[in-house]
């Protein structure tokens, strides 16, 4: 959550250290998991176990509706990893959380996300601001079949 990329695409988080993700867990992930059910996940590459990014599901504040969204460490970035992991996180999402719509956020400049949206079926819908951010942002969604 402080790579470069991160910070430049989805916004510093401020966690510089390990007490920071800890409380960053603790006071912004846990409650929506223990709400909703679900919330945020680390992806683990499966032939070593490594930690290679995150995806989730996120009720996000000034955005009606479920959020999905992913993050990927730069040397597991264009794999094929956000896709199967994304992929798979939508399809629990309309089948086991029961979710109707998800939708979606990137920046206008982050043309590789956009790709990957489009290509897990999410199409671009608006564009909208978030509060307290004067970026604008391009909205895409899927409904549920």
């Amino acid at each position: 959550m402080n790579t470069p990329k991160f910070i430049q695409y989805i916004g510093d988080r401020e966690i510089k250290s390990v007490v920071s993700a800890k409380d960053y867990i603790k006071n912004k992930m846990l409650p929506q998991l223990h709400r909703l059910g679900y919330s945020n996940y680390t992806i683990f590459q499966k032939s070593d176990n490594i930690k290679i990014g995150t995806c989730g599901l996120y009720d996000r504040e000034g955005l009606e509706g479920i959020d999905i969204g992913f993050a990927f460490l730069p040397e597991y970035e264009g794999l094929g990893f956000a896709y199967e992991a994304v992929n798979r996180l939508k399809e629990a999402a309309f089948e086991e959380f029961e979710i109707e719509e998800i939708k979606a956020i990137t920046s206008k400049e982050n043309i590789s996300s956009q790709r990957l949206l489009g290509k897990l079926g999410l199409e671009m819908a608006n564009i909208i601001t978030l509060p307290d951010d004067e970026e604008e942002l391009l909205l895409y969604k899927i409904q549920k079949k």
